[in-house]
């Protein structure tokens, strides 16, 4: 049976004649969650292992064909029971709970592991990346945390050879990724193939504490020279010479997801997947034209206010090019993200009632990894085992990193954006252990576009370059919409899908082909952003216009992250149901 989220939010607080009713689906939810973590903690080997599991801390993911299929049956197990829980008889906290649970298992239905296997990666990540991110994150302190890091490096061959195998089985059935992304992810992968010392593979020990004797982190290190040179180095080189002589050549030529098996019904469940509303590839890119519109009248307006005599396309021509707006070395473009970021930690008190206590820092993306990466990125933290959140700066490429679009990639990434919300919902107490964790696209994505919204209220741009800055970032995002539609359902060819950024923001031309290769290689993403911000910020004008002076801006972000990532339609109604609070 399924419901409004409208209908549950407001049942969850009436008053029951059907008490019994209410234990026997309480006290099912509750089992349910239970079987469901425990099944998901026993296959989640990376979180594992940062908790201290030494046997986890030695291995990998597995993502063999039968560990693929048990999670499928799982899961398939899981949504049949959450489908005989009335959600109207749940009260409290686990009235959200359903809500974030019901997606996730309705589109591990619809979506199947044994499906999205086959396309490991990304253009810009993927399993290949997971074994030096995994390095770059991880804290060893101990001799035993060290051997079960170098017994985690000399299992990479292992776990590599699954995921090739899942990339022979995507060959076999044309379900492949585009070959117009894939020499970049070859590239990746050589970069890897580095001497055993310069490995990333290698920093995990070389970071060992000084407090172990000497001695020992020489033999650690050797160790682990040794496992890079045996196992991780002879891998790495196997599925560079697989992807170079048989994946590339036997993948698909076509773009769009539409064109993949089943992509007639694979595509629309990614829209509904990553937007967590029941909209069509067809609405969606309507809206995004209409967006389009809008934000570019808004920034003939901001041309003006900077006094600049040309059109439009020699205004971009001027942002583009003029050294004014270019940091001339890496430390200039950290040292100016660094300074930003302060400025908006400055600014958190006034706008939120409620901080985090985990702090972030700020970083440069991986040599290894920059050129084919976004201009910035958040990586989560983890207070228990240590470690800060990450705002990640590409600084590859100085002169496709204008120095007036930091402000609102700040916001976005950092703070109040993705580490804010981030960090948040992993401190709320109360929750299952799934709900802290969860990534909801449309709502982190959708909040990080909001924060760079909110800084026009923080007095965060200076100039109308930096306001221009923030407006090209909005329309990047609304050409998301368009153009990820047009490649994955109307068939468009890349040069039309770029041609939406290229006519209608300042994003700097690679940024542009790194971030369209994105959306071909990762279907579906790039249509949260916008629809998530569109909600939040119809949802703030109506409490502005429903509560007027009465309406408090702190408390109103406050509600809104409060319960962590969840579906939008759920969002929408409690939202709506807090503002009718807020009016009597």
């Amino acid at each position: 049976m399924i419901r409004t989220f409208a209908l549950v939010v407001a049942l969850a607080f009436a008053p029951s004649a059907a008490a019994h009713a209410q234990a026997d689906g309480a006290g099912a939810f509750t089992a349910l969650i239970a079987d469901y973590e425990t099944f998901i903690e026993e296959r989640d080997v990376m979180a594992r292992g940062r908790r201290g599991d030494l046997d986890a801390a030695s291995r990998w993911p597995d993502a063999s064909f039968q560990e693929v299929a048990a999670w499928d049956e799982a899961m398939a197990g899981f949504h049949a029971r959450l489908e005989e829980i009335d959600p109207g008889t749940l009260t409290g906290t686990d009235v959200a709970s359903h809500a974030v649970l019901a997606y996730t298992l309705r589109y591990a239905i619809e979506l199947p592991r044994a499906q999205s296997a086959m396309i490991p990666f990304t253009n810009d990540s993927g399993f290949h990346t997971s074994p030096d991110f995994a390095a770059m994150s991880a804290r060893v302190r101990t001799v035993e945390e060290a051997q079960a890091w170098i017994a985690r490096i000399r299992a990479l061959p292992g776990y590599f050879a699954q995921h090739q195998a899942w990339l022979e089985r995507g060959i076999e059935t044309g379900f492949t990724q585009p070959r117009a992304i894939l020499d970049g992810v070859a590239d990746q992968i050589a970069a890897q193939i580095t001497p055993a010392e310069d490995s990333a593979l290698l920093m995990p020990i070389a970071n060992l504490p000084e407090s172990l004797p000497e001695a020992e982190r020489a033999r650690l290190r050797a160790e682990a020279l040794d496992a890079i040179e045996a196992a991780a180095l002879p891998a790495l080189r196997r599925l560079h010479d697989f992807f170079v002589s048989t994946y590339i050549p036997n993948a698909r030529e076509t773009l769009g997801a539409r064109d993949l098996p089943g992509g007639e019904a694979f595509y629309p469940a990614l829209v509904r997947q990553h937007t967590t509303l029941d909209l069509s590839p067809e609405e969606i890119h309507q809206t995004g034209l209409d967006e389009v519109a809008r934000i570019r009248a808004q920034m003939e307006t901001v041309i003006a206010d900077t006094g600049f005599e040309g059109d439009f396309a020699a205004f971009l021509d001027f942002l583009r090019t003029d050294p004014q707006f270019y940091a001339q070395s890496e430390m200039e473009l950290m040292m100016r993200a660094a300074w930003l970021s302060k400025l908006a930690d400055d600014q958190m008190p006034a706008f939120f009632n409620r901080l985090p206590r985990l702090s972030y820092g700020v970083r440069p993306v991986p040599a290894a990894i920059a050129p084919n990466y976004t201009t910035g990125r958040y990586w989560s933290g983890d207070a228990e085992t240590g470690r800060a959140g990450g705002y990640m700066v590409n600084t590859y490429r100085l002169d496709q990193r204008p120095l007036y679009e930091l402000p609102a990639l700040t916001l976005h990434e950092a703070v109040p954006g993705h580490h804010h919300q981030i960090a948040l919902a992993q401190e709320i107490e109360g929750l299952p252990e799934f709900r802290r964790r969860i990534y909801i696209t449309a709502f982190g994505e959708g909040w990080g576009l909001y924060a760079e919204y909110l800084g026009l209220d923080m007095g965060f741009y200076q100039d109308p370059y930096e306001n221009f800055g923030r407006l090209t970032y909005e329309m990047w995002r609304a050409c998301r919409l368009v153009a990820d539609t047009g490649l994955h359902w109307f068939g468009w060819t890349r040069e039309q899908a770029e041609a939406c950024f290229l006519e209608n923001s300042a994003l700097a031309p690679l940024n542009i082909t790194n971030e369209v290769s994105r959306y071909i290689s990762w279907p579906g993403q790039a249509l949260a952003y916008k629809t998530g911000e569109i909600l939040i910020r119809r949802l703030r004008a109506q409490g502005e216009a429903d509560l007027g002076e009465a309406f408090d801006l702190a408390a109103f972000h406050d509600a809104l992250l409060e319960e962590g990532a969840v579906p939008l339609d759920y969002l929408e109604a409690r939202m709506e149901a807090w503002l009718a609070d807020q009016a009597q």
